[in-house]
């Protein structure tokens, strides 16, 4: 007898070998999309929006490119959240963990082929996957006891995060600017003490650190345009009632004066909340909101310093780092908790007036200032810079580092390689697989630079054949070059993310055997 369909007309399954086939060229497809983004001479993409304004993105950032596509294939999509949860979480290595789950599912491909049983090569990779990581602990160096080395170990790690990016020209200066404000943070890992302002202009070697806070506004007229030891209020609340408030009152007076005396009872209720404010002993009065002309002109003959509508980013911040914090009401200033800074003053950064505080409270707080040709440029190196701070502030924690330039990878390779040999079964063939997708890497580095990547990779695997050898890519001079004395490092937390991230995705996808999209819900069912 016939068997009923059981899923309605729209739905559509896949199964077996189909199901397992779309995983794959899904995934493969997408490590192919962002694999020419990796290493120092990885190429941009130009991310075009079809929304209003055709926004235009230029990036490197493998996260950001991801982010930007709509996908319809399931284990794309896998991809891409790995790719977001690196970027979330070590900030670097957002192109290397989709590229390599890519090519672990690439060897997958093979193996399923020969009909080896996708469970066998999950537990193969599970197997080499400890092993790899193993390979790096043995080889790991931290220099955390000794200050001097570990300074110059961030610079080094901050070179390279920046090397692959728009930054790369002049690296020296932003690892420069990213440890400084990084060292900082003393260890905490909360990268919102440090702003980063963006002023189109001048060019990128412009772009300087400010210790202190820098407030994107204009200071208003007739106030003081320096303040010492200030105390500042950070405020949240309308300071523009000029008129009633009431939504949909009406008033009906029956003759002109009535009115003047309406508005006189606003200015007097306006008086009296200034005078609440001003009773706090502040010389600085920070709002949200708008401040209308009579009560700036209050704060003015008060000699305090009345700054309107500074953005909520730029308040909770400023709030953050003085010490203070956000007020709305105002009638017990003893329960209000002021913030400091020694000096307040108007800078000029090219051609806009900003409002610089100096000498804030949480001497963590740093400001960043970007300078570049345009936006899209100063975009890309805002997403470059913060990449750099993100790896740097997770290495201050976890302050092991590693050789860098498709090193960790040789090393793993031949660890992994050896276990493949040592392990019986269908499961070496599996183990082989991840060894050989480990070695893609710095193939594919190879590649983007335009090197034969065959003869390279050849050559540093022999290298590495000899005891505590330091072998990897220099693409700079396109041959084998030692990454110790090339300074080439990176953080043992992000190749290790990359390592498990992505071999977990693989797992995930090939444990796949069928793939069913649903049917669209249709109006008329809801009755």
């Amino acid at each position: 007898m016939a068997i009923e369909k059981i899923f309605k007309d729209d739905a559509s399954e896949e199964k077996g070998e189909r199901a397992r086939m779309a995983s794959f060229v899904g995934a493969i497809a997408i490590t192919d999309l962002v694999k020419t983004t990796l290493g120092p001479k990885g190429m941009d993409k130009i991310l075009q929006s079809t929304g209003r304004g055709r926004e235009v993105t230029v990036t490197n950032d493998g996260a950001t490119i991801l982010k930007s596509l709509h996908i319809d294939n399931p284990a794309a999509k896998v991809l891409i959240d790995i790719s977001k949860v690196q970027d979330n979480e070590v900030g670097d290595g957002t192109t290397s963990v989709v590229v390599l789950a890519g090519e672990l599912l690439r060897e997958a491909e093979k193996l399923v082929a020969a009909k080896i049983h996708p469970m066998t090569i999950i537990s193969g990779y599970r197997m080499a996957a400890e092993c790899a990581r193993n390979a790096l602990l043995k080889r790991v160096v931290d220099n955390k006891e000794n200050a001097e080395k570990f300074k110059s170990d961030l610079m080094k790690i901050a070179m390279t995060t920046l090397s692959s990016k728009i930054l790369s020209q002049d690296k020296e200066h932003f690892a420069q600017l990213a440890v400084d404000a990084v060292m900082r943070l003393k260890g905490s890992t909360n990268l919102e003490a440090i702003q980063i302002i963006k002023k189109p202009g001048g060019s990128l070697k412009d772009s300087f650190l400010d210790e202190g806070f820098i407030l994107d506004k204009k200071i208003g007229l007739g106030q003081p345009k320096r303040i010492e030891n200030a105390k500042i209020l950070v405020a949240n609340t309308a300071m523009d009632t000029d008129k009633v408030k009431i939504y949909g009152a009406r008033v009906r007076v029956d003759s002109m004066s009535k009115v003047a005396e309406i508005e006189g009872a606003e200015k007097e209720k306006m008086r009296e909340k200034v005078q609440k404010i001003i009773a706090h002993g502040i010389n600085c009065f920070v709002n949200r909101q708008l401040i209308y002309n009579f009560p700036e002109e209050l704060f003015a003959d008060a000699g305090i310093l009345a700054i309107e509508h500074a953005d909520f980013d730029g308040i909770e911040r400023l709030a953050l780092v003085t010490g203070g914090e956000i007020a709305s009401t105002f009638d017990n200033p003893e329960s209000v908790k002021l913030g400091h800074c020694k000096l307040i003053e108007e800078i000029m950064i090219g051609e806009d007036k900003l409002i610089h505080f100096s000498g804030v409270e949480m001497g963590q707080a740093c400001t960043i200032v970007l300078r570049g040709a345009s936006h899209h440029v100063l975009d890309e190196g805002e997403r470059s810079l913060h990449d750099a701070l993100c790896v740097l502030s997770q290495t201050v924690n976890d302050t092991r580092v590693l050789l860098g330039g498709g090193w960790p990878e040789m090393v793993m390779a031949k660890e992994v390689d050896e276990l493949a040999r040592k392990t019986p079964g269908k499961k070496s063939h599996a183990i082989e697989a991840f060894s050989r997708a480990l070695v893609a890497i710095p193939t594919i580095i190879a590649d983007n630079a335009g090197l034969d990547s065959a003869d390279l990779v050849a050559q540093i695997r022999a290298e590495h054949h000899k005891e505590g050898c330091s072998a990897g890519i220099d693409v700079i001079s396109g041959s084998v070059g030692d990454m110790a004395e090339r300074g080439i490092s990176e953080s043992f937390k992000v190749k290790q993310a990359v390592l498990l991230s992505a071999t977990e995705a693989a797992e995930m996808i090939l444990r796949v055997d069928e793939i069913i999209t649903c049917a669209p819900r249709r109006r008329e069912d809801r009755m």
